[in-house]
């Protein structure tokens, strides 16, 4: 996959349906997902759940206004959140972004991303 030295809302739906496939593979944070939305990313769950999430970060990366929703209300619900759960989507966040993203581009969701994730933790008092 070349990386993109822009964000389009395309890429972004690309990085979030790339995102989701590693984090239902993995056995920290993966269990978290599988048990609200299932193991299928094409199940009546999951399908908007990631159409949800890229117009999250459309209205981040590029003031789109699809987005409508809170996006700590979700989180509260969560048993068993954990630092090193919020620690592994960060990791694997930074991972994908790497992988669809120009350095540049990347660093800015990065930033972003745990910015938000201190403030999920501090707010669930993590």
């Amino acid at each position: 996959m070349q990386q993109a030295n822009e964000v389009t809302k395309e890429n972004l739906g690309q990085m979030v349906n790339l995102f989701y496939t590693k984090v239902l593979k993995d056995e920290i944070v993966g269990p978290f997902f599988i048990e609200k939305l299932g193991d299928d990313m094409k199940n009546e769950q999951w399908v908007p759940h990631l159409e949800l999430l890229t117009n999250f970060w459309a209205s981040i990366a590029l003031g789109d206004f699809a987005y409508k929703g809170n996006p700590f209300a979700p989180h509260a619900d969560i048993k068993n959140l954990s630092r090193e759960a919020f620690s592994r989507w960060l990791e694997l966040f930074a991972q994908t972004l790497d992988t669809v993203y120009v350095p540049q581009i990347a660093n800015q969701f990065k930033e972003r991303s745990t910015i938000i994730a201190g403030n999920f933790m501090r707010n669930l008092r993590l």
